[in-house]
């Protein structure tokens, strides 16, 4: 299968015309296969982008910035564990953006994701991100008061896709390839991960009431998702609604993007030419040259 392909089938490369009930959680593209499969398909996924990031650093034009947005329980740790599993630690950092502290919140709402941008050569992995302004705020209009913000020109919500759109679109234009998943996890699968963490002592530590006050509020972060999506999946930065019902279909088609769009890029390691040519020869003599 091409690197790619797979994935694309969940890219939104028409926003206007998404709908989020259009989307199954539990959809597994037809692939009738087993987990230990499926384990095999990630493992050469895994492989490849490694290779893909090691030319990236050689390449030194571009950096990656990879942002995942769900609801909890969703798998966005998961996917990190595991599809991210074999690349080299020196040159991926992953970030993940809890409530802003007061320093960040004496800033605009995008100043805290601008210290964190991978720098070329880098992958930066973003567990939640800038989007929580247009998700959780958004639900949570309480959360507002804190940011001590001046009157809106217009509607906030249209003014902060507006940011984030143009934001996402100067990080493209100067190498840096923005590539946003939305785990799409059904409310009766969110449902059954809350029980099996209840039900599981190593595991009862992820779990706290407020994750059940917050499924209440299903509905509106739906609308939330859906209207963030149709405003800011661009071409040079899609989103991907990614079915987060089965982690192993949604550990396939994230590596499947993520490789996907590194091929795109036609990375190169740096030809060695002329005088620096001349001089790895001299240095190869010199080696054969010395005595064992």
């Amino acid at each position: 299968m091409k690197p790619g392909s797979l994935s694309k089938k969940f890219r939104i490369d028409r926003p206007a015309q998404f709908q989020l009930s259009g989307h199954d959680p539990a959809d597994c593209a037809g692939m009738a296969i087993d987990k230990s499969d499926a384990k095999k398909i990630l493992k050469k996924g895994i492989e490849r982008l490694s290779d893909l990031q090691e030319k990236l650093y050689a390449d030194d034009r571009y950096s990656v910035l990879i942002v995942l947005q769900a609801m909890d329980a969703a798998g966005k740790d998961s996917a990190i564990e595991h599809v991210m599993s074999g690349l080299n630690p020196q040159g991926v950092e992953v970030h993940p953006f809890k409530a802003p502290s007061d320093e960040e919140l004496d800033h605009d709402f995008l100043w805290r994701i601008g210290k964190r941008l991978p720098p070329r050569g880098r992958i930066g992995i973003f567990n939640r991100s800038h989007y929580e302004e247009v998700l959780v705020v958004r639900v949570h209009p309480e959360f507002l008061m804190r940011q001590k913000l001046p009157p809106a020109d217009g509607d906030l919500w249209q003014n902060r896709f507006e940011s984030i759109r143009n934001f996402e679109s100067h990080l493209a234009r100067n190498g840096t390839l923005v590539l946003k998943f939305f785990l799409n996890v059904s409310r009766k699968e969110q449902r059954q991960r809350f029980l099996d963490r209840i039900e599981e002592p190593g595991k009862r530590w992820k779990f706290s009431m407020g994750d059940v006050a917050e499924r209440k509020l299903w509905p509106k972060y739906m609308a939330a998702y859906e209207d963030m999506i149709r405003a800011t999946s661009l071409p040079q930065a899609p989103w991907y609604v990614v079915p987060a019902d089965n982690k192993w279909f949604t550990r396939l088609v994230v590596i499947d993007a993520v490789v996907g769009a590194l091929e795109s890029l036609k990375l190169e390691f740096p030809k060695v030419e002329g005088q620096a040519l001349a001089d790895l020869q001299k240095a190869r003599k010199a080696l054969l040259a010395e005595k064992r």
